[in-house]
């Protein structure tokens, strides 16, 4: 099972990486926020261990970006904040759980196997349209019943658009859920990934269409 852990201090990091290693778990490390937001993008992690301190950014932020992106995976916030209201803020920002430093080793351990006992909430079981779906949990995409290899962020977009189907979607939105706090995304990224799944869907399927509406988004239909 791989982890994320997100701390900008080095040898806690260290300390952590190497903890979770002999505790049975694969384990990469983030110092930045940006980081972080790209590494939980393209890697499935069973939950990230994340530290609010990061230079570039709040790691609050890290974790709204990480919901409002309909990601799921359990966040275990670390952290030397030790205030009511700082729990209450980070437990309704979507954190699962929280330890403050300093903490015992064996606790961190502990509340991760616990999170990880939790089963998944899902925001949607299943997307469709016409002969498509998409299992949220999963990430699997069926066409015709037939199963579609597509990268993790081309499915990101597609469940972007699927949750609004028949409506525009801003570009800037699908950029803002596809890379968060990134700052270094290029203005065509998403022209990119919307080009490439737009691309495999019509080798695929004539019965959908990715349409896009000039300066503004896009949008995806059943071909009428």
């Amino acid at each position: 099972m791989r982890l994320l852990v997100v701390e900008d201090n080095k040898e806690l990091a260290g300390l952590l990486v190497e903890g979770l290693k002999a505790g049975g778990y694969e384990a990469d490390r983030a110092a930045r926020a940006d980081e972080a937001l790209h590494m939980a993008g393209e890697t499935e992690y069973v939950a990230i261990v994340l530290d609010l301190g990061l230079p570039d950014a709040d790691g609050m932020s890290v974790l709204r970006a990480l919901r409002a992106r309909l990601d799921a995976t359990p966040v275990l916030v670390l952290t030397a904040r030790d205030s009511v209201n700082n729990r209450v803020e980070g437990l309704r920002a979507g954190a699962d759980d929280y330890l403050v430093k300093p903490f015992a080793f064996e606790e961190l351990l502990a509340r991760l196997e616990a999170l990880l006992r939790r089963p998944q909430q899902q925001i949607a079981s299943l997307l469709s349209i016409a002969d498509l779906t998409l299992d949220v949990a999963s990430r699997r995409v069926h066409v015709g019943g037939q199963l579609q290899t597509l990268s993790s962020r081309e499915v990101a977009v597609l469940e972007i658009l699927l949750r609004r189907k028949g409506r525009v979607v801003p570009k800037r939105l699908i950029e803002d859920q596809l890379f968060g706090l990134s700052g270094d995304v290029s203005s065509n990224a998403v022209e990119v990934y919307v080009h490439r799944l737009r691309k495999q869907l019509a080798d695929r399927t004539p019965s959908i269409q990715i349409h896009t509406i000039r300066g503004v988004g896009y949008m995806v239909a059943e071909t009428p």
